[in-house]
């Protein structure tokens, strides 16, 4: 028996009110399908199916195609294997947002820690605070500089959230995923995101980060692993390292022949 082609509506095999309402395009299931003017949609939920039966004239399409939705790429791969330098370079040539996801929680807590926090950069705050300043005028104002300093070091009360942000960024602890929704669901669902698209750096980076989104729904377009030889990222971040450590021994070096010269100074 020769039966009749199945016409599929304008979405095809995506949920149109995901789309319509979301920007997502969201896979329909059999199971949660209509019929509407001899073509059949799919839809991801039974809700979405009924919510396209009240008024199926708003998620089809009339004079224009439907648009879809923009380019959505996550780009990931081990610490030191330029996922940076390549995300940049991707957003510029697709105009597209480039989100670095570590720099973006660093910049949720910034003004509160005033300064960034990880395991890379508490070696630098150590250095920081075992500088010795050099005052140019007399070592009276020393005592009270070093108030100073420490009273604009001290940190802000943190909310829950932004605690939940400083430990993933010292020691990976996993972000809730109520954290996670009010850091995320805006590059998928609000503007400017939502119309432009971006390449997301550095996310997921767990199996329950990536479990979320799907949970979630926000699957990307496009996932990208980029996989680089430990020799190559040694060869890439040890050099610049090297230099920073020299430059800091330098400094310190400095410092002490200053305060040296400086208290002779004030001996005589």
């Amino acid at each position: 028996i020769k039966q009749k082609k199945r016409h599929m509506g304008d979405t095809k095999h995506f949920c149109p009110v995901s789309l319509k309402e979301h920007f997502l395009l969201h896979p329909g299931l059999q199971e949660h399908a209509a019929k509407y003017k001899e073509n059949i949609y799919y839809f991801s939920t039974s809700e979405y199916r009924d919510e396209f039966l009240k008024n199926p004239e708003e998620y089809v399409a009339h004079n224009e195609p439907i648009q879809a939705p923009p380019l959505r790429v996550c780009l990931i791969g081990p610490h030191g294997a330029g996922k940076t330098t390549c995300a940049r370079q991707i957003a510029d040539k697709l105009g597209i947002f480039h989100v670095q996801f570590e720099e973006y929680l660093q910049e949720l807590i910034l003004p509160k820690t005033r300064k960034k926090v990880g395991p890379q950069f508490d070696e630098e705050h150590e250095e920081d605070d075992n500088k010795i300043p050099v005052l140019s005028e007399d070592l009276e104002d020393f005592s009270q500089t070093k108030i100073e300093t420490e009273k604009s070091k001290q940190e802000e009360v943190l909310t829950d959230e932004e605690e939940a942000i400083k430990a993933n960024l010292m020691d990976s602890t996993e972000l809730p995923p109520e954290v996670l929704d009010n850091i995320v669901l805006d590059w998928w669902k609000k503007e400017p995101f939502r119309s432009t698209g971006f390449i997301l750096d550095g996310f997921p980076r767990t199996v329950d980060e990536a479990r979320y989104l799907s949970e979630r729904g926000l699957c990307p377009d496009v996932a990208v692993y980029i996989q680089v030889e430990d020799s190559d990222i040694l060869d890439r971040l040890f050099p610049p390292r090297l230099k920073k450590w020299k430059d800091k021994r330098q400094k310190k070096k400095e410092y002490k022949k200053k305060l040296k010269d400086l208290k002779a100074k004030m001996r005589v």
